[in-house]
């Protein structure tokens, strides 16, 4: 059986999938990779079903070495430096490791998250039908940690004939798509959102990116919101007016009123945003 045996992990590397849906109702989140998009875009590279198992990576550092056979795979998402064995090359390129051979993801000079699929997808226990790790509900695979080794499945499907794919490319200024409300009534001036420049707090995770700025102010600070729904891409403003983009691992309920939802193809590229970035809102409509 092959395996990828880590060797280092950075400051976090996590098995993600496409998360499972559909349990709420016992308190447990989707979760699922931080940046769909990009897990979906290197699933497809190697011939994987989109929903296969991968490694999603904070800012690079990770270190795989391959064993008991060769493997096919893609780094997606942040464009991180990659080097397998001795060849430099690249993310958003299928590349092969031999067996023996280590593959290194550097620092991505931009953008925050980046993606390593295998072809045959990783085949670790499944949780409630995900492999993912929900860092808030501490379901899934274990962060990753020097040693641990991770099957890799059997191939399902036939390999793309291309081996080169569109680099991530994000702005100085992201900007992010927002449809109005449920809870915009509730902020004296909820318009403010749209009209000021954000920054990413360096207190942001998978649960929510905590974004720095002049305050919302509530209209009566005195009123209570009962919890309700909430879902990835809820902008929440809690007491302080500073706002929350929920991503990935947000809880399942929350007692802030929601100034607006950002359009989900969006979310994904505010998953991709660092701590420091300046990030502005555009209302749209559905």
């Amino acid at each position: 059986m092959t395996v990828l045996r880590v060797r280092r992990t950075g400051p976090l590397a996590l098995v993600e999938d496409l998360g499972r849906p559909g349990h709420a109702a016992i308190g447990v989140g989707r979760s699922g990779a931080a940046d769909r998009a990009a897990l979906r875009l290197a699933n497809r590279a190697v011939g994987n079903p989109e929903a296969a198992a991968g490694i999603e990576v904070l800012l690079g550092g990770l270190e795989l070495e391959v064993v008991g056979g060769a493997v096919t795979l893609c780094v997606t998402g942040a464009p991180a430096p990659v080097r397998v064995g001795d060849r430099d090359t690249g993310s958003s390129y299928v590349a092969r490791a031999r067996d023996g051979d280590v593959v290194r993801l550097g620092r991505p000079p931009s953008g925050l998250r980046s993606y390593v699929a295998v072809r045959g997808g990783l085949d670790l226990p499944a949780v409630l039908g995900s492999r993912s790790r929900d860092v808030l509900a501490g379901l899934g695979p274990e962060p990753l940690a020097e040693g641990d080794e991770l099957p890799v499945g059997a191939p399902t499907g036939d390999l793309p004939a291309t081996d080169l794919l569109p680099p991530l490319r994000l702005p100085e200024v992201v900007e992010l798509r927002v449809v109005r409300g449920p809870r915009d009534g509730w902020l004296a001036d909820a318009d403010r959102l749209v009209s000021t420049a954000w920054t990413v707090s360096d207190e942001s995770n998978r649960v929510g990116v905590r974004l720095h700025g002049s305050p919302l102010r509530h209209r009566d600070p005195d009123r209570q919101l009962p919890s309700e729904g909430a879902w990835r891409g809820a902008v929440q403003v809690p007491p302080g007016g500073e706002p929350v983009l929920f991503l990935a691992d947000h809880p399942v309920t929350g007692g802030y009123p929601v100034v607006g939802v950002v359009v989900d193809a969006d979310v994904d590229l505010a998953a991709q945003v660092r701590p420091g970035q300046a990030v502005r809102f555009r209302w749209t409509r559905l």
